[in-house]
């Protein structure tokens, strides 16, 4: 039985997403909760890892349950067998106890053709700035970084938005082996909210590693002069890194959603997006 798990996190106290020995991750952390619930350990696959700091309020992550395992699930008393996955996200929200860093929003038996990783079609992540036109809020230090100055969010959001398709983002990425840089960024913008705070929404069909933080980062470089907004595009084209802008730090970053197809595309997404990977995507 496969499980769908809609999750949020407060990324503070976390190592990241993967587990990692020794150290507290959210993996590493549901995993436990789920192996207390089903008797045995289980293995989550998640629609995009985040770093240690990063947050989530639209992460998606899978688990694959044995007979066993499921049966566990399904003999709790006072729930009906059909309700038995939708109310898993209840029994963790018991594990994790009161007033958790993390949470599991949601639980669903997953469609045929579901993978978490390999069925999303686009992931978006939001990410808060605040500079002296919002001032700092220490209720929202968890979540915003501060920068000093006043940025232009209109040169800032024509900046990002010349770097929106297909393009290689060696230039914004943290390099790994064997891994490409190609991604199709579908929409980056700049606003400020209510609160003077600005807000980027970036969204693209996959991020390889430091890529968000490093495209806000050059923004944040062009609302402050330092950069101007034709900078960016020619600082990608030149496909290696740079020390022109600063990558700007993780407790501003929130996964917020992950898009999936159709139910009947599933299967057919995940077995494209898994042909890639052989080639050496990220």
């Amino acid at each position: 039985m496969r499980i769908r798990l809609d999750i949020s996190y407060d990324g503070t106290h976390f190592r990241g997403w993967a587990r990692q020995p020794q150290l507290r991750t959210v993996q590493g952390t549901i995993e436990a909760a789920l192996a207390r619930i089903v008797g045995s350990d289980v293995q989550l696959v998640v629609a995009g890892r985040t770093d240690a700091g990063v947050h989530a309020s639209g992460q998606v992550a899978h688990v694959d349950l044995d007979d066993a395992q499921w049966e566990r699930v399904k003999a709790r008393r006072g729930v009906p067998q059909d309700s038995a996955a939708a109310a898993l996200a209840g029994r963790l929200r018991g594990v994790f106890g009161a007033y958790s860093d993390v949470a599991v929003r949601a639980s669903s038996e997953a469609p045929a053709g579901f993978d978490a990783r390999f069925s999303a079609v686009w992931r978006r992540y939001e990410y808060r700035l605040a500079d002296d036109v919002a001032g700092y809020d220490p209720l929202a230090r968890h979540n915003t970084t501060s920068i000093k100055g006043m940025l232009d969010v209109d040169a800032m959001d024509a900046a990002a938005q010349s770097l929106i398709g297909l393009h290689d983002f060696a230039a914004y990425c943290k390099a790994r082996e064997e891994a490409t840089t190609i991604r199709t960024l579908l929409d980056y913008r700049w606003r400020r909210d209510e609160r003077g705070v600005l807000v980027a929404h970036v969204k693209a069909d996959a991020f390889c590693h430091s890529m968000v933080r490093a495209l806000v980062g050059a923004c944040a470089a062009v609302g402050e002069g330092r950069l101007k907004v034709a900078d960016v595009a020619v600082l990608r084209d030149r496909l290696e890194r740079t020390s022109e802008f600063k990558v700007l730090a993780a407790r501003g970053l929130t996964l917020s959603e992950v898009g999936y197809p159709d139910a009947s595309l599933l299967a057919q997404r995940a077995e494209q997006t898994r042909a890639r990977r052989d080639l050496g995507a990220d």
